[in-house]
C-alpha cells in the first residue's frame, strides 16, 4: 500500500451542508489515505446547524468546519489537490478555478438537504438522507485502487460513483 495521501476538496454552492458532510466523512473514513477540505462558490458563512447534529449523531468530526470560499484553494499557498467533486448542480454548471495540480474531477451530486420545507424530522430526514449518500459514495471511493489505474479509467470510475443512489443530474460535468 503506497504511503502517498491524497487531498480531495468537495464544491457546493454555499458550503454550508452537502460539501461539509462530505469533508467530514471522509476526514474520519479515509484518515489514513487522505485529507479533506470543502469549500464554496458563493459560501453561506456558516454551516447549517443540521448538518452539524447529522454528523455529530452518526459519531464524525465537525471541530474547524466553516464555511468558505473556494478561492482559498485556488492560490499559489493552497494545498495542490488530488481530487475535486462537485455534490450540487450548480457548483458544477459554474466556470470553476483553475486548480493547482490539474486535479481529477467529478460530479457527485444529491438534493440539497438545506432546501426541504416541512416540519424539523422532515428537515432532519433529508439530512440524514443526504450523508447516507455521500457516505456511500465516500465509501465506493475510498476502496478504489489507485496504484493500478490509469487517469481515465479512474475518472471513469469516479463519475459511476456519482451516479449512484440519490443522484441529481448524472450528466453533468465538474467544473
Amino acid at each position: 500500500m503506497s504511503d502517498r495521501i491524497y487531498n480531495v476538496l468537495f464544491l457546493c454552492t454555499g458550503n454550508s451542508a452537502r460539501s461539509v458532510i462530505a469533508e467530514s466523512i471522509l476526514r474520519k473514513d479515509g484518515a489514513e489515505r487522505f485529507r479533506s477540505f470543502s469549500a464554496g462558490s458563493t459560501p453561506k458563512g456558516a454551516v447549517h446547524p443540521l448538518a452539524l447534529r447529522v454528523l455529530e449523531e452518526a459519531d464524525y468530526p465537525i471541530d474547524g468546519m466553516h464555511s468558505k470560499s473556494w478561492l482559498e484553494f485556488a492560490g499559489p499557498d493552497a494545498p495542490a489537490m488530488d481530487f475535486v467533486f462537485t455534490v450540487c448542480d450548480n457548483a458544477a454548471g459554474e466556470a470553476c478555478p483553475v486548480w493547482p495540480g490539474h486535479p481529477t474531477t467529478a460530479h457527485w451530486g444529491i438534493e440539497d438537504p438545506a432546501a426541504v420545507e416541512g416540519s424539523e424530522i422532515e428537515k432532519l430526514a433529508a439530512f440524514a438522507t443526504a450523508f447516507r449518500y455521500l457516505k456511500n459514495r465516500i465509501g465506493a471511493f475510498i476502496n478504489l485502487s489507485f496504484g493500478g489505474i490509469d487517469k481515465v479509467s479512474l475518472s471513469t470510475r469516479l463519475r459511476e460513483i456519482g451516479r449512484a443512489e440519490g443522484a441529481t443530474n448524472p450528466t453533468v460535468k465538474a467544473g
